[in-house]
């Protein structure tokens, strides 16, 4: 009489079959955060990364929570709304002709855009001219130089001679920052209110 096999016994247990032996688990793939992780003073995380097409509808959320100030500030004249056809350009950039990068708050959904910086090349001038943008209640955490920082990096690359800037002279704390960065001031005669700034590579 042939023995019963006792399948719970560890030694006398049959073998998993093929199927089940050589089978992997599948794989997950969650979406990452894109770009590279930067950690402010007050130890927020953002993504820094450059612009894309799809950021359209970030960069008008963002447009719409700025102050007039902060508008002002940045366009150098006020604006009610950012039109659409605009939000369209300043995401769809030319790489010959341009370079953004934004800092991105991937911990709400949609994710949120804080911060932006970009530059637009004069090839005939062989120089750039750059505009920076944080958001009130990310500033004063090491961003905005931080954008600078790799928009000189990217006109360095680039081998340009010079990037610069209109900025209004209400604008303390940007003429605080560039002076730090070794850009120097240039008298604006035909722009009250607003001093050119500029920087030699």
């Amino acid at each position: 009489m042939t023995p019963a096999i006792d399948l719970t016994h560890p030694r006398r247990a049959l073998p998993p079959r093929t199927s089940e032996r050589f089978n992997r688990p599948r794989l997950v793939e969650l979406p990452r955060p894109k770009g590279e992780v930067v950690r402010t003073h007050d130890g927020r995380e953002l993504h820094l990364r450059p612009i894309e097409p799809g950021d359209v509808a970030a960069l008008k959320r963002q447009f719409a929570r700025l102050s007039p100030e902060d508008i002002r500030r940045r366009f150098l004249h006020s604006m009610g709304e950012l039109p659409d056809p605009m939000a369209q350009r300043l995401c769809r950039l030319d790489p010959a002709m341009e370079t953004a990068y934004v800092l991105m708050d991937e911990t709400v959904r949609p994710a949120e855009l804080r911060g932006v910086g970009r530059i637009f090349v004069d090839e005939a001038a062989n120089n750039a001219e750059f505009s920076v943008l944080v958001e009130h209640d990310w500033a004063r955490q090491g961003l905005g130089a931080l954008l600078m920082q790799r928009l000189v990096d990217d006109c360095r690359r680039r081998g340009l001679s010079e990037i610069w800037g209109y900025v209004l002279l209400e604008n303390r704390p940007m003429l605080q920052l560039c002076k730090e960065l070794g850009f120097v001031r240039r008298l604006s005669p035909d722009e009250p209110g607003t001093t050119q700034i500029s920087l030699q590579l």
